[in-house]
């Protein structure tokens, strides 16, 4: 069998080696001068290459479409990712909240494996544009390129979102998909900063909050919780927990909301004024903004006195019980109003893409097109952050690329 797969980040990579593995003879189509682009920027360079939970635990994080995944995932697990890169060199480690690295922090090991994998099990890599799909009646023969026509029996789209496209995703592929019948989804951007007009957000510019909770309110109605780490940027919010609420956000195809952060989730109200009691009668004639420095990060200070009417230098002594009140609701309720997301430039991935209802889950062959299958970002499919999205490229171009070597046909 000759397989073509067009895209050479982590789904096409996965998917070329996999159809190989299996006997095919397999041509790897990239743009790029090099494989892995995109790859060798995940997780600032370290490459959160998967979360070592259990399959209930992967579609638990993927917002929606995530039981299309369901054969992926049991087909090829985070336990079976773990040991792909093992079994060609790479030592991994797991870090809080089940996120697996490669032990040395370098991104580049999870390419140069696949890289490894490629040449050993001699797929052919071509640098070139797909410029479309070639048809022989209803069904895909192979792919014009900016090199020439290559023929294939089968064909694996893999060629990513639109999110970073300086990396060359820049939707060629949904381009295809639809010149054949194929629908695409509205593509929103995901794991992706929040936008705020609010001004604390340039006061508090650089601010990593940990330990924090935060809930995601539209209307009154929760749309997301969460509980970790977020950062304030001169825009908006950013973080771990930001960007798995754009991946919430993205799916409701709204991001206008309001982002509630309780500072300190470990106290209730009435512990929280316990403790700020505590502290203005332990130094009953110090100014509320020395005081306050023991409760909350320096560059929070000057914020919460606006916010709470309380002059920074009124003493301690003299606040009242409402004035105390109105302080601990401030920082069991830090509140920030969201406008949009940021743009494609700033997303980590796409949201929407190629409808899962045409596509089989069982072979990532589509239902539309004979001989056409899909892998990663491509497909309407999108987790939150924690090694999720590279979770779906390796299982989805496990598949495909199983599927595009065995297949007989329909």
């Amino acid at each position: 069998m000759d397989v073509l797969v067009i895209g050479g980040g982590a789904a096409g990579m996965m998917a070329a080696c996999t159809a190989a593995q299996y006997g095919a003879s397999v041509t790897l189509l990239e743009r790029n001068p090099f494989l892995g682009v995109k790859l060798n920027i995940t997780g600032k360079g370290r490459c959160n290459l998967t979360n070592n939970c259990d399959v209930r635990g992967l579609i638990a994080a993927v917002p929606g479409n995530g039981r299309f995944l369901y054969s992926a995932f049991t087909g090829f697990d985070a336990q079976d990712v773990m040991r792909f890169f093992e079994d060609w060199g790479v030592s991994l480690k797991t870090e809080r909240g089940n996120r697996v690295f490669p032990s040395s922090d370098r991104a580049k090991d999870i390419s140069g494996a696949l890289r490894q994998c490629l040449r050993q099990r001699g797929v052919q890599i071509v640098h070139a544009r797909a410029l479309g799909l070639r048809m022989n009646g209803a069904a895909v023969a192979g792919a014009e390129t900016s090199e020439g026509f290559i023929p294939a029996d089968r064909v694996i789209l893999a060629t990513g979102g639109v999110s970073y496209p300086r990396t060359g995703s820049d939707g060629d592929g949904h381009r295809m998909a639809r010149r054949l019948g194929h629908t695409v989804t509205p593509l929103r951007p995901s794991l992706v900063p929040l936008v705020s007009d609010s001004p604390v957000c340039p006061r508090l510019e650089g601010l990593s909050l940990r330990n924090v909770a935060l809930r995601v309110l539209r209307g009154g109605k929760v749309l997301y919780e969460d509980f970790g780490e977020m950062l304030f940027t001169g825009k908006g919010l950013s973080g771990p927990m930001i960007l798995s609420a754009s991946a919430h956000l993205a799916h409701t195809g709204e991001y206008a909301c309001t982002v509630h952060i309780d500072l300190k989730p470990a106290l209730d109200m009435e512990a929280l004024d316990k403790r700020v009691l505590r502290d203005f009668t332990e130094a009953p004639n110090r100014n509320f903004s020395n005081v306050l420095q023991k409760l909350l990060p320096q560059k929070l200070v000057p914020v919460i006195e606006d916010l709470s009417g309380i002059s920074g230098g009124q003493k301690v002594n003299s606040i009242t019980r409402a004035q105390r009140e109105t302080l601990c609701r401030l920082v069991k309720d830090f509140s920030v109003p969201v406008s949009g997301p940021g743009g494609f430039d700033e997303a980590v991935i796409t949201a929407g893409g190629v409808a899962v209802a045409e596509i089989d889950p069982k072979s990532m062959r589509s239902k539309l097109v004979p001989n056409l299958y899909f892998a990663g970002e491509i497909i309407d499919v999108d987790a939150y952050t924690g090694g999720y999205n590279l979770q779906i490229a390796w299982s989805t171009g496990f598949k495909a690329g199983t599927s595009a070597a065995l297949d007989k046909g329909e």
